[in-house]
């Protein structure tokens, strides 16, 4: 693989995240590839919170992966702050050659540099690579994860 930088996206990214997150089984059933005012408000969200982080994964002017990571400030584990990451993807083409393990490590380096004391996660039950994935670098499935749709 060339050389890849991780970076925040730019609203220029915007396409080519949509269409990341497009690019698998479950995306291609809950995410679209045109740009609508929803997509731009919620980009326009991301980028404007400091808490808030849309990485994308360049390769020489392509984007080849991205995450979203949030940073949430809490009482317990004595105030520690979390470091939560979705959205977490690698175009189809690139998957299987290392660049999810680069982009988890370059978010978690993060995350510690920020001195979080915790990285969180929730992955599609469905997802059994993801699992085995996330497994292999040291998370743990330590809570039942639940969600209400609205």
């Amino acid at each position: 693989m060339t050389d890849v930088i991780f970076r925040e996206a730019t609203q220029a990214d915007l396409p080519a995240v949509l269409a990341l997150l497009a690019d698998d089984v479950l995306g291609k059933a809950r995410d679209f590839v045109e740009i609508d005012a929803a997509y731009e408000k919620a980009f326009a969200d991301i980028t404007a919170d400091q808490r808030n982080q849309f990485i994308v994964a360049d390769a020489d002017g392509e984007l080849v992966g991205c995450f979203q990571v949030t940073y949430i400030p809490g009482l317990s584990r004595h105030g520690a702050e979390r470091a939560l990451i979705e959205a977490v993807r690698v175009r189809s083409d690139q998957r299987g050659q290392g660049l999810g393990r680069r982009m988890m490590t370059w978010a978690i380096d993060q995350a510690r540099e920020r001195g979080c004391g915790l990285m969180q996660l929730t992955t599609d039950k469905s997802r059994h690579d993801a699992h085995r994935f996330y497994r292999n670098l040291g998370f743990v499935a330590s809570h039942e994860g639940m969600k209400l749709a609205l």
